[in-house]
Formats: C-alpha cells, structure tokens, sequence
C-alpha cells in the first residue's frame, strides 16, 4: 500500500543518518518523493554528500520522484527555505523530514489523515510528529492544539508556507511592538524575541525562527501528537545547531492508535506549552 501525501527529505553530509531516515520513508512508499540536497562546504565534505545522495538513488518502489540538488554549498538558512519553496511550487501539502528525524511507521498516516482534514482550516499550520513532554501525558486525545512549531518531521500545506518570509522583512514593525504579546510566557517571549532578532540580523544561519515568527505573527496553532512519534538522532559535534545533548535528544518514538481520536474544539493546551518552555529553558 502506498502513501497518497508527498514526502520531502532533506540531505547533506551524513549518509549514516540519511539511510536510517530514508529506510523508514521506503517502508511507507510514497507516491510522490521529493529529495532535496546541499552541496559540499570543502573537498572533504564531497565524498560524504556523494554517499547520501546515492543511498537514495534507488527506489524499488513505484512513485514520482524529483530531486534538488545542489552542487555548491546554500547552507542552513538557504538550502531548507529554498528547498520547501520548491515542495510547494509542485505540491499543494507534504512531509517534510530531515536526515537526522527517524518517524515512526504511524507518523506518516497520522499527517495523512491530519492534513486531509485540517486543509482548509488557516488558523493551523502545521502537523508535527514532536511530543517533547517527556513522558507527560498531556491529553485523553490522539493530539493537542499548540503554539509552537516543532519541526522535527512535520507536515503543512502550501496556503500555510506561502505566509513564510525567510528574510523577515516586517520585523522591524513587529520589534517595535509586544509581539509576540501575550502568546507565550514572557520568559519564552523573551529568548524567542533574541533568536528572532539574531536570525534577522545574520548572526544565525537557520530557517526554522522565521516558520516560529510566521505561525506566532497569525497566532497559528499546531497539532502535536499525544504521543512521541520521531526520534531526533543528530545531536553531536557534526550538528548545524544541536550540538548540546539535551533532554530532547534521542527522545524515543512509538505508535500512534488509530482510528484517531479528535480534540472536540480548536483550543490551545498552554499548559502543555508551558511544560515545554519550562523544559526548554532549563536544558539551554
């Protein structure tokens, strides 16, 4: 059986990574496969990002698949904003992974089946696969409403991305306000208001604080599942940012059951939000 909903994966520099990622995509058969790639920074980088690339060079199974490649080096900020502008100038929703996110088999039909009926609702944007809770159960339901974005295996639609501005270029209108106001903690605010500004200066080279700035400025909401649903295994020396172990690195995944069982209202879980700043404070 194959998977309707296109899955995108994002590849550099570490064939070991992207191989682990890349047999859980082949087990769920996609029919539309896009694979996006960054270029070398030096010759010695070559041979590894060569290994990546050909490790998903064969698909033994039927479906469509388009490449990205670059052979120069974008980096962070540039290869992944570039690469999901080109996901969505062909797809009108998807999968997103990157070489380091191993999913869960229920991962893929859990976005499937959330991205069907979410599609038309504007105030989400996005399905992720992260519960970083810790072991807290948050929820009775299969997934909760929240106002952070993780990114670590998600889904989203092109109506959502199409707010996304990898330059940021009405920050300064929104420095000069509260923002991000009264949507998180002032203590999350805070640090997430000096990243953002980081990221608009050049000081971080990153894509993912102008998706969090995107989704915060529309007050959007994501759905994060009740339950674990992929592992980060990129933490270490050759990470781009995740270079400190933390509590969430590693984080164990497991099944989602189905059928789903829905929230009966659109309704933030701040308290759940909060457990997570709380958390992701205490580990920076």
């Amino acid at each position: 059986m194959t998977l309707d909903t296109p899955v995108a994966m994002f590849l550099f520099n570490r064939p070991q990574h992207t191989a682990r990622v890349f047999a859980e995509i082949a087990k769920a058969k996609p029919a539309t496969l896009l694979l996006i790639a960054d270029g070398p920074r030096n010759q010695v980088e070559e041979e590894a990002c060569l290994a990546s690339r050909k490790i998903v060079q064969d698909i033994d199974w039927t479906c469509d698949v388009r490449r990205n490649f670059s052979d120069v080096n974008l980096g962070c900020r540039r290869r992944m904003s570039g690469g999901i502008d080109w996901v969505f100038s062909l797809c009108e929703q998807a999968i997103l992974l990157e070489d380091d996110c191993i999913p869960h088999p229920t991962f893929f039909p859990y976005c499937a089946e959330l991205l069907g009926r979410y599609q038309d609702n504007e105030q989400i944007m996005m399905i992720s696969g992260d519960n970083m809770q810790l072991g807290r159960r948050c929820t009775p339901f299969s997934y909760y409403f929240s106002a952070i974005p993780h990114i670590w295996g998600w889904a989203t639609w092109r109506r959502a991305w199409k707010q996304y501005d990898v330059h940021m270029r009405d920050w300064a209108a929104a420095q000069a306000s509260d923002f991000p106001g009264d949507f998180v903690s002032p203590a999350a605010a805070h640090i997430h208001r000096k990243m953002m500004e980081d990221v608009h200066a050049g000081r971080i080279d990153t894509w993912d604080v102008q998706w969090e700035y995107a989704c915060w400025k529309r007050r959007g909401l994501s759905i994060l599942p009740a339950v674990n649903l992929v592992t980060n295994i990129g933490y270490g020396v050759a990470a781009t940012h995740t270079r400190k172990r933390d509590a969430f690195a590693d984080l164990p995944s497991e099944a989602m059951k189905f059928p789903l069982l829905h929230p009966p209202a659109i309704e933030r879980h701040s308290l759940a939000d909060q457990a997570f700043f709380d958390a992701a404070i205490k580990a920076a």
